[in-house]
C-alpha cells in the first residue's frame, strides 16, 4: 500500500472527533476529501446540527463506522470549536464533484426519489458527463421484495459508487444493508436528485454565502419550523459545552 495514502489516512483519523457521540471528520478542501475517498468502501454521511442532536443509536453506529463529513454550518462550528480546521462540504454539490473526478475511472448506480426525477437525473448526467458509466438506476420507493432484487443487481453489476437519495435515516439504514452485500463507496443524498433534476431549487447564492440556506428552506417550507428550532438547541449545547463526547 502506498505510504502517502497510509499517512493521509492516519492524518484524517486525527481530524475525526465525536460530537454528541457522532463521529465527524474535518476536511480542509473538497479536493482533500475527494483524494481521501478514492479507494474507500464506506458510506459517506452528511453531518449537520439535526443529525448531531438526533438520539438514534442505530444511526449513530452507522455514522461512526463510516465517514461523516460536515455538510452543515453547525457541524463546521463544532469542529472548529474543537480546534480542527474544517470547511462546509454540501453533499448536494459533492456527489457531482465525485462524478466529475472519477467519471472515467469508476462506475455508478443511482437509487432514489420518483421514477420521473431519477430518469431526468440520469438523462442530465449523461449529457453533462459524456464519459460517465451508469450501470443502473431505480426510484427510491423500495419494498422488501424489491430490496432483495436490488441486492442481487448490485452483486452482479458491481458498481464502484452507489448514490442513495431517500432522506435520513431511511437512506442510511438501506446503505448499511447494501454495503454488507456489495462493498463499494456509498453516499446518501437526501433531496439532491430533486434539485439536480430541476424538481426543487437550491437556495440563491446570497443565502449560501451567508450560511443561511436553512433560512431559505424555512421561507419556502414554513412547516420546517420545528426542525429549524433544533438549531437553537444545538447552539446552546455548543456554546455551553453540553454535548457528550
Amino acid at each position: 500500500m502506498d505510504l502517502v495514502f497510509i499517512l493521509g489516512s492516519l492524518m484524517m483519523m486525527n481530524n475525526s472527533i465525536k460530537i454528541n457521540g457522532v463521529k465527524t471528520t474535518a476536511f480542509n478542501s473538497k479536493e482533500e476529501f475527494l483524494d481521501f475517498i478514492n479507494d474507500k468502501k464506506n458510506i459517506l454521511i452528511a453531518i449537520n446540527a439535526e443529525k448531531i442532536l438526533k438520539e438514534d443509536e442505530r444511526l449513530k453506529n452507522i455514522i461512526n463506522q463510516n465517514i461523516g463529513y460536515p455538510d452543515g454550518v453547525g457541524a463546521v462550528m463544532a469542529l472548529k470549536k474543537k480546534g480542527l480546521n474544517a470547511i462546509k462540504i454540501p453533499g448536494s454539490e459533492f456527489w457531482l464533484d465525485i462524478i466529475n473526478k472519477y467519471q472515467n475511472k469508476k462506475s455508478f448506480y443511482l437509487i432514489g426519489t420518483t421514477t420521473e426525477v431519477i430518469e431526468n437525473t440520469v438523462k442530465k448526467l449523461n449529457l453533462e458527463y459524456p464519459n460517465i458509466n451508469i450501470l443502473g438506476y431505480q426510484n427510491g420507493f423500495i419494498n422488501e421484495e424489491q430490496k432483495i432484487e436490488l441486492k442481487e443487481k448490485l452483486q452482479n453489476l458491481k458498481p464502484d459508487v452507489v448514490f442513495v437519495a431517500q432522506g435520513t435515516p431511511r437512506q442510511e439504514f438501506l446503505m448499511d444493508e447494501l454495503i454488507k452485500i456489495h462493498p463499494a463507496l456509498y453516499m446518501g443524498l437526501g433531496g439532491s436528485f430533486d434539485i439536480y433534476g430541476g424538481d426543487k431549487k437550491r437556495a440563491p447564492k446570497i443565502f449560501l454565502d451567508l450560511h443561511c440556506e436553512w433560512l431559505y428552506r424555512l421561507l419556502k417550507e414554513p412547516t420546517r419550523i420545528t426542525r429549524q428550532l433544533s438549531l437553537i438547541k444545538f447552539l446552546y449545547k455548543l456554546i455551553f459545552n453540553k454535548f457528550k463526547k
